[in-house]
């Protein structure tokens, strides 16, 4: 499957829309996935634009995730990676399909070969805002094939199911990163984001609000300032803080 070239000239918000309001008139069982994750096929007149949809119906019970929330955490992962200007997620909303709602966010084409771990001694750096993000928003489930290398080589991180839940524990691959700086420019991006979160009027707060507990983004905040307080990458265990698969 390859996404139309003409993708590639739309907006983020042209994007969104086309997720948001075209029919899905194809569908398909992504195999591999713990949850059911079904590639389809959105089209309108003879246009037409492939997507992931992952619907609340197919979620897995979890026992340190509410049961049919994982779908709004994707939506809410790439809300603030749209907030922070990185990492690069792609396109998502909430909407009903075939299996009732769920999210649907844009297919990347991608070399499907290449994961973190063949990738991380030559673009290290280029992970840095993947590692920093699952800081933020407590992602217990970093695998390393959970970040696209598309043919642009643009990296873009994925599967954002599990995040936001305070009580989670931390789940990554990254271990390069333990203890290291985070980038200035990085956490600048944070300093401007935490004022925004904190405030009950903000358009963000409100929409976090609509799928998010009030203590997950109160966590959210607090982790934002901790990461403005330390300065560093924390310290993970490689034998307890690690995802499975790992890839």
């Amino acid at each position: 499957m390859i996404q139309p070239d003409s993708v590639a000239g739309l907006s983020r918000k042209e994007i969104e829309e086309r997720l948001a309001k075209w029919p899905i008139n194809g569908i398909g069982l992504h195999p591999g996935g713990s949850n059911y994750v079904f590639v389809v096929r959105l089209a309108e007149d003879d246009e037409e634009i492939f997507a992931i949809y992952k619907p609340a119906a197919g979620e897995r019970p979890l026992r340190d995730f509410p049961y049919g929330t994982l779908h709004n955490r994707e939506w809410s992962a790439y809300i603030i990676a749209d907030a922070l200007g990185w990492p690069a997620v792609p396109p998502t909303v909430v909407r009903d399909g075939p299996h009732g709602i769920g999210s649907v966010q844009l297919f990347i084409d991608a070399d499907f070969t290449k994961h973190y771990f063949n990738l991380r001694d030559e673009r290290l750096d280029d992970y840095t805002p993947v590692a920093m993000f699952d800081v933020l928003v407590n992602n217990a489930d970093r695998k390393g094939g959970a970040c696209l290398l598309d043919g642009d080589d643009r990296i873009w991180a994925v599967d954002h199911g599990l995040t936001f839940n305070p009580l989670a524990r931390r789940r990554t691959v990254m271990f390069e990163f333990n203890g290291t700086p985070y980038p200035d420019e990085l956490l600048k991006s944070i300093e401007n984001l935490v004022p925004t979160l904190d405030d009950g009027g903000s358009d963000l707060r409100d929409k976090l609000a609509g799928v998010l507990d009030e203590p997950e983004i109160d966590s959210l905040i607090r982790r934002g300032r901790e990461m403005l307080e330390s300065r560093n990458f924390p310290h993970l265990d490689p034998d307890w803080n690690v995802p499975w698969p790992m890839i």
